[in-house]
Parts: C-alpha cells; structure tokens; sequence
C-alpha cells in the first residue's frame, strides 16, 4: 500500500461507507483532533518514566483508534468489520477507575493550579487541552448527526483523567504546582 494516493490533493477525503466529503467537514474535523490527541499521547508516552502511566496511556491511545474509527465510519447499520472500533460505555467506567486511583494519592486542590510542571506533567496538561478541543468538535458532530454516547461521555472523562494524570506525575517528580 502506498502513503500516498493523490486523492486528497483536492481537499477532499474519504469516509467509511461514504462518498468523498471535504477534510474540512465535521465529522472529519472531530476524528481529527482524536488522531491529533492520539499524538500527544505518544509523546507523553516518549517521555514518562512511570511504566504504569505509560501502559495506562497505551490503552487509552488504542481506545482513540477505535473512536476515530467510529467517527469516520458512516454505515449504517455498522458492519462486522466495526467490531475491532467498538467503544463500550464500559470505557468510561475504566477511565473513572484511574482516576479515582491516581487521585486518592494527590493533595486536594483548593484553587486553580497553572499548567506545567515536568516534561511528562507539561505534555499531560497540553494533551488534557487538546482532548478538551476534541470533544468540542465531537460535540458539534453529535449535535449536527448524531454520535453514541459513550463517545461524548469517553472524551469528557478522558480530559479529566489526564488533568489527574499531569498532577499525578509532577507529584512523583516532585515538580511545583504553582497556583493561580
């Protein structure tokens, strides 16, 4: 398979079970930022030295594929070939899990901190942003065409895992929180 196709030279992409469409349409725009998301995660995952963060977020990166699939596929009814990209509303449930787990360590917060800290918390806070701008463009689309649930209810709780996750590991760092 080549890298490239010069299909898209246009500015048009193609979905799953669709015609073409333009890159610059909703649903491509929210599978975008997942895959953009995605990409923030590896580069955490370059630099954390916390292998259970690490295989945390190898997880959650698996989990994006599935969802940027969902969101690219237009089918309906979905095919079998959809069960590799399902995205149970158990996920979220798993998600809930880590958080309450890395949170029970953390000091609790009596006011806003300032994003940064470590490299690994630093690229954790930019991730939790970008999250946060996915599940805006994900919300667009479900307001628009419809999106499962557990998509919207995956990306609200996976940017509140990762705010837990940057304070968790500036913790065992040692790096500052700095205040508002």
């Amino acid at each position: 398979m080549k890298i490239y196709t010069r299909r898209g030279d246009t500015g048009e992409t193609g979905l799953l079970g669709a015609a073409r469409v333009r890159k610059n349409t909703v649903r491509v725009e929210a599978y975008g930022a997942v895959d953009e998301l995605n990409a923030c995660l590896g580069q955490v995952c370059a630099v954390v030295t916390d292998s259970d963060v690490r295989d945390l977020l190898v997880g959650i990166q698996r989990d994006l594929f599935a969802l940027g699939a969902q969101l690219a596929d237009v089918r309906k009814p979905k095919t079998k070939k959809r069960e590799k990209a399902a995205l149970p509303h158990g996920k979220v449930a798993v998600l809930e899990q880590a958080i309450d787990r890395y949170e029970e360590k953390l000091t609790p917060l009596k006011t806003f901190i300032l994003p940064g800290g470590c490299e690994a918390g630093a690229r954790l806070h930019l991730a939790r942003t970008v999250c946060r701008r996915a599940e805006r463009r994900i919300a667009a689309l479900a307001e628009k065409e419809g999106v499962p649930a557990a998509i919207l209810a995956y990306a609200n709780r996976l940017s509140d895992l990762l705010f837990v996750l940057a304070r968790a590991v500036n913790a065992r760092a040692g790096a500052e929180e700095i205040a508002w």
